[in-house]
C-alpha cells in the first residue's frame, strides 16, 4: 500500500501521473521507444515542451500578457545566480525569510549592492517580517513566497515600482495570487510540480536586457527564450512529468479548486497542533504559517521514540523536520490527500490518549 508521503521534496506526485510517466519510460507515444531515448528535437517531445509551457501560463493566468515560460536546469539555486546576472546593475533589495533567500542574497552580492530590506534570521526565521521600507532606486526586489524548512509563507507581497521577483519553489500552483504583479517567478519542480531536474521560470519579457554586463549564454534568459527552452538538451523526463502534473491540476479544477483542498488540509493539521497539549508549532505568528509545510515539535521530547514509532507504523513517510529546526515537518503539497492528513492527526491523538 502506498505510504502517506509528507516529504518536503522531491514531492508526492499524483498516482495517475506516476502511472503515465512509467508507461512513457517503456513506450512513449506508441513510438516503441522510451521517452528517455527519443530526441529532444523530435516533434513528439517539442509538443510536450510547448504544452508544459502553455499549461504553466494558463494556470497562472498569464497567457498573452507578455510573459514567457521556460523549463531550465540547475534548480532554484541556479536561479539565485541567473536573477542577479540578468537584473542586478547597481542595487537590489531582498527580504530574508529563510535558508534559500539567505543563499540567494549570497549569490547576488557577487554582482552588486544588495540591501536586506527585512530579515527574520535572528529568530531562526520563525516569522515573516512586515512593515519595512522599500528604497526607490532598486534594480529589482526579490522575495521567497514559502519557506519549506521553517514553515512560513507570505500572505502579502511587497508593493514596488521596480521588477518584483519571487522564488515560489515550494508553493507554486497551490494558491491563487495576482501573478501579474510579479515580473519573474521561478520554482524548482520537485516541491509541488514534478521530479527534481527542471526549474520553471516565468518572466515578463519586457524587463529583460537592462544590464550592461555581458551574460554567458547559458545564464541569459533572452537566449533561452529565443531557443524555446532548447538552447541545450532539456531535462526531458522532468519536463514531461511536470506537464503531466500540470494537466492533472487542470483536471482537478486548477489552482482555485486545489487551493480549497490545501486550505482544508492545513486547517485540519494546525487545529490539532493547537489543540493537542503534546505538540507546539514552530512559527511564532499563526498568520505566517505555511499551508504547504507545517512545522511542529513535541513539548516533551521523551515521547519522541513513541511518536516516531506510531507514525511510521501508520505508513507515514518524510515527517522528520529539517536539522535547522528539528521536530517535525508535514509537507502538504497539492497531490497529498486529506485522508493522509487525517492519518497523521489520528496518530497525534493516539499519542495523547496513551501518554
Amino acid at each position: 500500500m502506498k505510504k502517506h508521503n509528507f516529504s518536503a521534496g522531491p514531492c508526492i506526485l499524483p498516482a495517475s501521473v506516476l502511472e503515465k510517466a512509467s508507461n512513457a519510460v517503456i513506450n512513449f507515444d506508441n513510438l516503441d521507444l522510451s521517452l528517455l531515448e527519443i530526441s529532444h528535437r523530435s516533434g513528439n517531445f517539442v509538443s510536450v515542451m510547448e504544452h508544459a509551457k502553455e499549461l504553466a501560463l494558463e494556470h497562472l493566468g498569464l497567457q498573452n500578457k507578455g510573459y514567457t515560460a521556460l523549463f531550465l536546469q540547475g534548480g532554484a539555486s541556479m536561479e539565485f545566480l541567473m536573477v542577479a546576472y540578468n537584473f542586478l546593475e547597481k542595487k537590489a533589495g531582498y527580504t530574508n525569510t529563510g535558508t534559500w533567500s539567505d543563499k540567494a542574497i549570497k549569490e547576488a552580492r557577487l554582482f552588486g549592492d544588495v540591501v536586506e530590506l527585512a530579515s527574520s534570521k535572528a529568530a531562526n526565521f520563525n516569522y515573516i517580517p512586515k512593515n519595512y521600507k522599500i528604497p526607490t532606486d532598486l534594480d529589482f526586489l526579490h522575495c521567497t513566497s514559502n519557506n519549506t524548512i521553517f514553515g512560513t509563507q507570505l500572505n502579502e507581497f511587497p508593493q514596488t515600482d521596480c521588477p518584483l521577483i519571487c522564488d515560489m519553489s515550494s508553493d507554486i500552483f497551490s494558491r491563487q495570487l495576482d501573478f501579474e504583479k510579479f515580473d519573474l517567478i521561478y520554482a524548482g519542480a520537485q516541491k509541488n510540480m514534478g521530479p527534481a531536474g527542471t526549474t520553471l521560470v516565468v518572466v515578463r519579457e519586457s524587463v529583460l536586457g537592462n544590464v550592461s554586463r555581458q551574460i554567458p549564454s547559458m545564464l541569459d534568459y533572452k537566449v533561452h527564450i529565443s531557443k524555446d527552452s532548447m538552447f541545450n538538451t532539456p531535462a526531458v523526463f522532468p519536463v514531461y512529468v511536470s506537464m503531466l502534473t500540470l494537466s492533472w491540476l487542470k483536471d482537478q479544477g486548477g489552482i482555485t479548486a486545489i487551493e480549497k483542498l490545501n486550505n482544508q488540509k492545513a486547517e485540519i493539521l494546525y487545529k490539532e497542533i493547537d489543540r493537542n497539549p503534546l505538540f507546539k508549532g514552530f512559527v511564532s505568528n499563526k498568520e505566517d504559517r505555511s499551508k504547504m509545510n507545517a512545522t511542529f515539535s513535541l513539548v516533551d521530547e521523551s515521547l519522541t521514540n513513541t511518536f516516531d514509532g506510531l507514525w511510521k507504523q501508520a505508513g507515514i513517510n518524510g515527517l522528520n523536520g529539517h536539522r535547522s529546526v528539528g521536530g517535525y515537518r508535514a509537507s502538504m503539497y497539492n497531490a497529498l490527500s486529506i485522508e493522509s492528513v487525517q492519518v497523521l492527526v489520528d496518530v497525534m491523538q493516539n499519542l495523547e490518549s496513551n501518554a
